[in-house]
């Protein structure tokens, strides 16, 4: 049994991690981060899923990146939310610079401070021509550094890193996990906007699993060009 502490976010990979180390009997915490984001209802989302499995959960105050963090659509409300697939260059706007190294830093840290063993993080295999802190390397060598950042050293864990988000949901949905109860949409609005990255990445996946999707969009048509 690992102590793990888990980053979730209220989506569809890191709710599907939370549940894969609940469900693999493995001691479990959770850790979400409000750090000025457009869309902070995911952190409803997050709280939601730890709450269902028992799972202590901590949310951390950290609004003040935004201003740090400036350029992205999802820390400046100035910058348009792009529409499309993740494969366009648009897609750029909606990187916040050195987030999950920032994140996971703190993490790290509150995982020493509560004895825990490992921290985990649900990276995945559709996010690394955009995201660069998603990326294999990028795990691999923040791997290193939490080994040697403490006396205590601490693993990274990034299980589904090779894995596409179908893949993902298909593991999900073994798990038991309810899709309907996880966010994605980068617009911050009350519903999926279904025009924006993620939510065209939810579409296609769902698709692709052959699993029903649960969520609602306002616009369910949009991804469907893209939809090879």
């Amino acid at each position: 049994m690992k102590k793990v502490l888990v980053l979730t976010s209220g989506g569809i990979d890191s709710t599907t991690l939370l549940y894969h180390h609940v469900k693999g009997g493995d001691e479990v915490q959770a850790i979400t981060f409000d750090y000025g984001q457009r869309h902070k209802k995911e952190i409803e989302f997050a709280q939601l899923n730890a709450v269902a499995l028992g799972v202590p959960f901590t949310s951390v105050g950290a609004s003040f990146l935004a201003a740090i963090l400036s350029g992205s659509s999802q820390t400046d409300p100035l910058v348009p939310v792009p529409e499309g697939h993740y494969s366009e260059e648009s897609m750029k706007a909606t990187v916040v610079p050195n987030r999950n190294m920032i994140l996971l830093s703190i993490a790290i840290g509150a995982a020493i401070a509560k004895k825990l063993d490992y921290v985990a993080y649900a990276a995945h295999a559709g996010d690394h021509a955009i995201y660069p802190d998603c990326r294999p390397e990028f795990a691999k060598a923040m791997g290193a550094v939490a080994r040697k950042c403490d006396w205590r050293p601490i693993t990274l864990l990034r299980p589904f890193v090779k894995m596409s988000k179908a893949w993902i949901i298909g593991h999900g949905k073994e798990l038991g996990v309810d899709y309907s109860k996880t966010w994605s949409c980068y617009a911050g609005g009350s519903l999926h906007c279904g025009r924006c990255g993620t939510c065209v990445e939810r579409i296609l996946s769902f698709k692709e699993a052959k699993i029903e999707d649960p969520t609602t969009y306002q616009d369910p048509e949009f991804a469907k060009q893209y939809d090879k």
